[in-house]
């Protein structure tokens, strides 16, 4: 299928993206690297009379971390920029993020889309969407306003839908510390298909024992979700070993209420919720 008709708009920078967007309204869309927002217009399940090309802002292509150790991503850094940067240009820590790249669909797909793109369209099994949550990461966005902060809890409202303004743009995403011992794990039909099930665990790993951790899901709500039941059982602390992290697991699952749907029921995701949590905590101790 071919989209509907749409009118075509170039922004020459960040600020001139906004105001775009400000006079063109609520159907306007901005476009970056494409891998969903076209693929959702030819199936003509999103119309957008009006597209705000970003593509070409070199200012928000950047990776780099700030004094304060916090990591910050320009929107349109793309997944495979992350996928191969170095120790040294990705930060002490931040492995996870590097590591989860090779669950984001094929090559070519992670070539050329972008980091704000995957987070603006709130995917709730979507990777970069899950890790923001699992590790408190902020979603700069700029608006005619000016700039402003949103953390993530705050920021995925549900299906596709975000706390960004229609006149406003993602231009940065902000990791405020460090996750060296974090780890997701993901279940798909196929590799490179869509997760049916994902996770996050992030341990606070200290002398071989777990004095805490997050852990995030998605694929079992509108939006990915923390499991304060899963985090409750790292809190109360342990050796690190497969005791602590089945009950983290169980946990995570017994709380969890999942919906079914094509690619499994209630009972199958809650069952791959459990093994996947279980195995995240495994993989996070690794590192």
């Amino acid at each position: 299928m071919k989209p509907a008709p749409f009118v075509y708009h170039r922004a020459r920078d960040a600020v001139g993206a906004t105001r775009l967007l400000s006079e063109l309204g609520d159907e306007s869309k901005v476009i970056a690297g494409g891998q969903s927002l076209v693929a959702m217009m030819n199936f003509r399940l999103a119309r957008p009379r009006h597209l705000v090309d970003v593509g070409g802002l070199k200012e928000l292509d950047h990776l780099r971390t700030g004094p304060d150790g916090a990591l910050h991503i320009g929107a349109l850094t793309t997944h495979h920029t992350v996928e191969c940067a170095s120790d040294e240009r990705l930060g002490s820590g931040f492995a996870v993020l590097r590591a989860a790249m090779e669950w984001v669909g094929h090559l070519p797909i992670r070539t050329r889309g972008t980091v704000g793109g995957s987070i603006a369209h709130a995917d709730a099994t979507a990777e970069w969407c899950l890790l923001a949550v699992a590790l408190d990461a902020e979603m700069v966005a700029l608006g005619p306003r000016g700039e402003r902060r949103i953390p993530a809890a705050d920021f995925f409202q549900g299906y596709y839908t975000t706390a960004l303004d229609p006149d406003e743009l993602l231009v940065e995403v902000v990791f405020p510390g460090p996750a060296p011992y974090a780890a997701l794990t993901e279940f798909a039909e196929r590799r490179g298909d869509f997760a049916i099930v994902s996770t996050v665990v992030a341990l606070d790993l200290r002398d071989g024992a777990v004095h805490g951790g997050r852990v995030a899901l998605g694929g079992v709500a509108p939006l990915p979700v923390r499991s304060p039941e899963a985090e409750a059982v790292l809190a109360r602390g342990g050796p690190a070993g497969p005791e602590l992290f089945t009950a983290c697991a169980e946990a995570a699952a017994a709380a969890a209420d999942p919906p079914g749907d094509g690619g499994g029921d209630s009972a199958y995701r809650t069952a791959l919720i459990r093994e996947l949590v279980r195995r995240a905590c495994e993989e996070a101790v690794s590192r």
